[in-house]
């Protein structure tokens, strides 16, 4: 029997993922943002927690609600949509629960340091037993093997061993961290992408696998041309503040009210732009007519960017994207304000409401835009073992004594 036919009953989501189970055991963002996006995309998405230490992004503001019983729309925002519910696994009882719901699960995610879950008898040699079909989706700082797999690690981590921060700031200054948590982002990303490629796989196999996800190796894959400006030219990449390591112009540039991103560094769109602002003439310039010329340092601080900011310091923001309209890259440099009530981000669904509090609040959306999917619908996070009864009583065939039981020894 399947883990779908075996939790039928369960409450099912709608979507291409409809009938899969997945325990999600990981906390804060490397990990429960993964299981977030499967479960937006339909997977019935079980949160697991210690009863006694939940999700500490649980304390992450901003917080909704009374002063007595505030929520967090942060763990709001990366655990809506699922299912939540408590397992001691120091306990016997608890080691055993999570075994029976591994029966009847598809995916399981966890985001301990590599050999944790080893030493609690729970590693993936154990649930595979269990489950074949398993599929076992691990997110850490440095991946489960190599001289650093041990190692703790945090978003910072990935993004300082992965070599992004070194490249980002401006140059002769200190290197900045990106302002995001993108290591914990990557990582979750990837961590989706190789969970559905393993669970195609165990589709056609009937064996599951572990997906094995580095925030190091994420961040890595993000550094663009870095890699193969080292391996082929020994050069090393450095901040570059708003400019770009082989095209000008292209980054930032002051207007009336802001700054703009503009990208017009082809022939083609030089020549549009020269155009747009009435001086149709400066495209022949022989300073600044073609691509080459315009990538030289000197010649872009000195002629490009001046010419474009005396265009552009004449106009607002908004005024200047409607002025390129389609014709050239330009686009505003905006708050998230502004992105929040900007009308493409609306006609794109990507500020969704979801119930948080007693009220609903806007979050960010769901960006896999599927034609065979309809709208979204978009839950609460669940509390610490909301669905405690339910899932064990649908999944691991724990009776209501059993619960009782269960409950008062610590083991969920």
């Amino acid at each position: 029997m399947t883990a779908k036919t075996q939790s039928e009953g369960l409450e099912e989501r709608a979507g291409p993922l409809k009938g899969l189970t997945v325990l999600d055991i990981t906390r804060v963002v490397a990990g429960p943002f993964c299981s977030m996006l499967l479960a937006d995309l339909g997977a019935t998405v079980i949160k697991v927690e210690h009863p006694g230490d939940p999700d500490y992004a649980r304390s992450f503001p901003p917080f909704v609600g009374p002063d007595d019983a505030q929520l967090s729309a942060f763990f709001t925002q990366y655990n809506r949509n699922k299912l939540g519910i408590t397992l001691n696994f120091k306990s016997a009882e608890g080691k055993e629960l999570l075994k029976k719901l591994v029966r009847n699960t598809d995916i399981l995610v966890e985001n301990f340091r590599p050999g944790t879950m080893d030493k609690l008898g729970l590693g993936y040699e154990v649930l595979q037993q269990i489950n074949p079909r398993l599929i076992y989706t691990a997110i850490s700082g440095f991946g489960r093997t190599g001289p650093n797999s041990s190692k703790p690690a945090y978003d910072n981590t990935g993004q300082a061993a992965g070599g992004l921060w070194s490249m980002n700031g401006y140059p002769d200054m200190p290197p900045v961290r990106v302002g995001t948590i993108i290591g914990d982002l990557a990582a979750s990303l990837y961590a989706a992408i190789g969970t559905l490629a393993a669970l195609r796989e165990a589709e056609k196999t009937g064996r599951g696998q572990v997906v094995d996800v580095s925030q190091q190796d994420s961040v890595l894959t993000l550094t663009e041309h870095a890699v193969v400006r080292y391996t082929s030219k020994q050069e090393i990449a450095s901040p570059l503040g708003n400019d770009h390591p082989f095209v000008r112009p292209y980054g930032q540039f002051r207007c009336k009210d802001g700054y703009v991103f503009f990208g017009g560094y082809t022939d083609k769109f030089w020549a549009i732009t020269c155009a747009l602002f009435g001086e149709p003439d400066k495209a022949k310039d022989p300073a600044i007519d073609t691509m080459e010329k315009r990538f030289d340092h000197k010649v872009a601080e000195t002629i490009v960017k001046p010419l474009l900011e005396g265009w552009f310091g004449k106009y607002t923001k908004a005024e200047l994207e409607e002025m390129a309209g389609d014709k050239v890259p330009l686009s505003a440099i905006k708050n998230i304000a502004e992105v929040v009530e900007d009308p493409h981000i609306a006609a794109r669904n990507m500020i969704v409401n979801v119930p948080i509090a007693g009220r609903l609040l806007g979050m960010f959306g769901q960006p896999i835009k599927l034609s065979g999917l309809a709208d979204i619908a978009f839950e609460k996070a669940p509390a610490p073992g909301e669905h405690n009864e339910l899932v064990l009583a649908r999944l691991a065939g724990v009776t209501p004594e059993e619960f009782a039981r269960l409950k008062s020894s610590g083991a969920i």
